[in-house]
């Protein structure tokens, strides 16, 4: 049976894993992410969760290795985890009032069986208006120092989040449906899972799986 890694230290993606059913390990990813403006976010998200997980696999070849990346987008701007609790309060008061794109990618890759899996998850997310007191209080309830956008969409969400359009898992840190998707093509399954049809007959929306050369 093949093992599963999660390459990052986030506790609310491995928390989503463990609360679907799968048994991971955690095995943060070193490598420098990228930041560039020249990138979508989309291609940005997609380009660091490939880069996570492809250097925790070099480690771990026999193992199936996910990795992932969130961030906010609003207009041409995006947002990522905030350097302080400074940035993160001007962070969130820009995002207050409006409505943003919530952008997690992921990557799935076996080093062993040369295959890769790559997908991604917008989800639009309006918060609430919010005056510099509020945000203060908000951020004295929940860190925001790990999180893209400096908000949580799992804790206190009532007192920033207005609406949610799409899979709030993704706002969370990973788009679970689709993730199970993509395990699925490496015969990785949730305890108890009984079977239901092949990996190949899930449909997976955008998702590109390849075998490397």
């Amino acid at each position: 049976m093949n093992s599963l890694i999660l390459a990052s230290t986030s506790p609310r993606r491995s928390d989503l894993l463990r609360r679907a059913g799968y048994c991971v390990e955690i095995r943060p990813s070193r490598v420098q992410e990228s930041n560039s403006a020249q990138l979508s976010p989309c291609e940005l998200t997609l380009l660091n969760a490939g880069l996570k997980a492809r250097q925790v696999a070099q480690e771990h070849p026999e193992a199936v290795v996910l990795g992932a990346d969130t961030v906010v987008a609003l207009g041409n701007k995006t947002f990522g985890k905030p350097a302080d609790l400074e940035s993160a309060a001007a962070m969130l008061g820009e995002l207050a009032g409006k409505t943003h794109l919530v952008v997690t990618s992921f990557c799935v890759v076996c080093q062993a069986s040369r295959k890769t899996v790559f997908d991604a998850e917008l989800t639009r997310v309006t918060l609430k208006p919010l005056s510099p007191a509020q945000i203060s209080r908000y951020h004295a309830l929940v860190n925001p120092l790990d999180k893209a956008g400096a908000y949580a969409a799992q804790s206190s969400a009532e007192l920033v989040i207005e609406r949610v359009e799409g899979s709030f898992d993704n706002v969370v840190g990973l788009p679970l449906a689709r993730v199970q998707q993509a395990l699925a093509q490496f015969d990785i399954f949730p305890a108890g899972y009984q079977g239901e049809g092949s990996a190949d007959d899930q449909g997976s929306g955008a998702m590109v799986s390849k075998r490397e050369p």
